[in-house]
């Protein structure tokens, strides 16, 4: 293993206070929602577990651990008021430990960033009454008793915390109750906790000195804070230094994670979170006028995705501890990785942000194309050699579903061949990538492509493989990853004057002066196609039969494409569904209708798109189920519980038969090599 550590900045140890970190990596506090009744239990600790494994210096939970009932868990939150979280964080914090990475935890009020028709139905309460549009909550206004209560609450959240031998824990201080105080946007109060700057932070300085007499000196205390809202009616960039400073100043306070920005709806969001198509490291050189100003321990994360970076961050002095948080979740072993020389090995964060948009969603976090994060106890990380005989695995189609199962297979020992009938591997995510602002979607296709190159798995490109070609090979096993084909045959009358979002996105049809895009997928190849087609100058409505647009699209991802609408005075139709298209001279007559009426209205058109999913390409996978052992049957008792499939429908059967991805039915990425993965992990 190459010696690093004396060279590699992000392979420093640091020393905070009494705890020493084996290097600079962490991932901050986030939530994955993997909660069970908001206690950390098996999903959750193995996923910070498997972070650990993979060399991380410090994993924070949480994101964040709520301290009151008042303060309702809307993203899967643990709960920090419980008693009954103690031994499930100790059992995390052990385990931690054990592989030699910190643990912290988060914990927070969330004030008016939550919802009163969750939990116990409590009012909302924020320092004045002002809504929060993200989540709709009219709050009311804190009342002294309210505010006795949470910071008694906060001290109690925290000696749990120290009692689960957590390593310290940060209060969340941005768009939470603590900068609820501080911001002018949201604090119009006029006693003792409005006005002036002093009074805007006596309650967060009140919860800080709580917690610190109810843990002692040795437990480790931060605030992860907003240091500049960047925004006209906000906490202002010398607001935010003076109070890091104060905080930095006050003896009680060991750390600061510093964030940029505001999160009062979705397009701020984005900002703070920056995501594919958006600047790395945006707030980087913020946080370093922090630290320089401060002269404090700064954590930071935001699109900080590439080791590169992170280095730089290290190296310039800009933090003495730099979060990959999203990073750690598309690849947990990263420091591993890094330690061993083999940087070129970790799978990339393609900013997707699959993870957040789904929690955001009220689903748990998953990355877009590593479907082990987040299933540990039955999807591994590092695929590990197989201990018996090597076989013969044939894999038609080289999309993600074909090369994941490819790539599994060839990590387990196996003679992989990939057919794939085009000149170059990639499916649909090549359309994807070819907006400029998704380009970095082709990571997912080029670091599978690497990790093959590195086993030497046989791709044969421009090959339309039949199934001569496959039975040639004398497969043990087949993949069937050929994918679908758009599906644009939706319409009562006119479906051979439509074009689909392939058509689009590919190239082969150029924009038209006006179009009209019937999403009836509400993913991004609809959205992609409209925005696409305005950026390009033509005209575009998007018409949907759904009650709002981009149904499958989290918020994060809706923001980019709501920018480009806006930019480009898309039109959205909601409510509205195309149901036929005819010809008027030189001009397309599409006739919308409804689900809810017998109303029809007409838009006169140049261009008619079609968004309504694949149709899977079934014709060799038809042909090769009566030669399988298994006739194309999956045991999903097997595949559930993690086990190997051994269907026998017919004894003379020359191979196992499994159709993965597109191939099986429309879905996304992340099932296709999620399919991959799991039915390849065995062989």
């Amino acid at each position: 293993m190459p010696d690093t550590a004396t060279t590699d900045p992000l392979l420093q140890p640091y020393q905070l206070r009494h705890l020493s970190l084996r290097n600079r990596i962490m991932s901050t506090s986030h939530e994955p929602a993997y909660s069970e009744d908001g206690m950390p239990k098996d999903r959750y600790r193995l996923y910070h577990v498997e972070k650990a494994k993979g060399g991380i210096a410090l994993t924070m939970t949480a994101g964040s651990a709520v301290v009151s009932p008042d303060s309702p868990p809307v993203f899967g939150n643990l709960l920090a008021y419980k008693d009954e979280i103690v031994p499930w964080l100790a059992r995390l914090a052990d385990e931690c430990h054990a592989h030699g990475s910190a643990v912290m935890i988060q914990i927070t009020h969330l004030g008016r960033r939550t919802a009163w028709n969750k939990a116990d139905w409590l009012p909302v309460v924020a320092p004045s009454a002002v809504r929060e549009p993200a989540h709709r909550a009219f709050p009311k206004s804190i009342e002294d008793w309210d505010i006795d209560r949470i910071v008694a609450d906060y001290a109690a959240g925290a000696q749990r915390m120290a009692a689960a031998g957590l390593d310290g824990l940060e209060i969340d201080a941005y768009g939470h109750l603590p900068d609820q105080f501080w911001s002018p946007a949201t604090n119009r109060r006029e006693d003792e906790y409005g006005g002036a700057l002093e009074n805007r932070l006596r309650f967060t300085m009140r919860v800080v000195e709580a917690m610190r007499a109810a843990v002692g000196p040795r437990f480790l205390l931060g605030v992860r804070m907003v240091a500049d809202e960047d925004w006209e009616i906000g906490l202002s960039r010398a607001d935010g230094m003076a109070i890091a400073r104060h905080l930095a100043g006050s003896g009680v306070v060991d750390f600061l994670n510093i964030v940029r920005g505001h999160i009062e709806n979705d397009n701020h969001l984005a900002d703070v979170i920056p995501i594919i198509g958006m600047k790395s490291a945006p707030h980087l050189e913020f946080a370093g006028e922090v630290r320089a100003e401060t002269k404090f321990p700064v954590f930071h994360a935001a699109r900080i995705n590439d080791v590169a970076t992170a280095r730089h961050a290290i190296a310039e002095g800009k933090l003495d501890m730099v979060g990959m948080t999203r990073a750690h979740i598309a690849d947990p072993h990263i420091v591993r990785k890094v330690m061993a020389g083999r940087e070129q090995d970790i799978r990339p964060c393609v900013g997707a942000t699959y993870c957040l948009d789904r929690i955001y969603e009220g689903n748990e976090a998953l990355c877009i194309h590593n479907p082990a994060t987040g299933r540990e106890a039955t999807m591994p990380h590092v695929i590990t050699r197989g201990d018996g005989p090597a076989k013969t695995v044939v894999v038609v189609g080289a999309g993600p579903a074909g090369l994941e199962a490819a790539r599994v297979a060839g990590e387990r020992g196996h003679h992989v061949v990939v057919f794939e009938a085009t000149e170059r591997a990639g499916g649909q995510v090549l359309l994807a990538a070819r907006a400029p602002r998704r380009r970095e979607l082709i990571g997912i296709i080029d670091w599978r492509l690497a990790q093959l190159d590195a086993l030497g798995v046989d791709i044969r490109y421009a090959t339309y493989a039949g199934a001569a070609e496959v039975l040639a090979e004398a497969p043990d096993v087949v993949f069937i990853a050929t994918g679908g084909v758009p599906d644009t045959e939706v319409l009562e009358s006119g479906n051979e004057l439509v074009v689909s979002t392939w058509d689009i996105l590919s190239g082969q049809v150029a924009p038209a002066g006006r179009a009209l895009v019937f999403d009836d997928n509400s993913a991004h190849p609809g959205m992609q196609a409209a925005e696409f087609l305005a950026e390009a100058g033509a005209a575009v409505e998007l018409v949907t039969p759904e009650r709002f647009f981009a149904v499958e699209i989290g918020g994060l991802n809706h923001a980019l494409y709501a920018r480009a609408f806006q930019r480009h005075d898309v039109r959205v139709t909601i409510n509205t569904r195309l149901v036929a298209v005819r010809r008027d001279g030189n001009r397309l007559v599409a006739t919308l209708g409804s689900d809810y009426g017998a109303a029809r209205s007409e838009r006169i058109v140049d261009q008619v798109v079609v968004e309504h999913g694949t149709l899977p390409v079934t014709e060799l996978y038809e042909a090769l189920k009566p030669l399988s052992v298994n006739g194309g049957e999956v045991d999903y008792r097997a595949l559930l519980g993690g086990r190997a499939q051994s269907v026998v429908r017919n004894g003379d059967g020359r191979f196992r038969l499994l159709r993965i991805g597109d191939a099986v039915a429309s879905r996304n990425i992340h099932a296709a090599v999620f399919d991959a993965l799991r039915l390849a992990k065995d062989l």
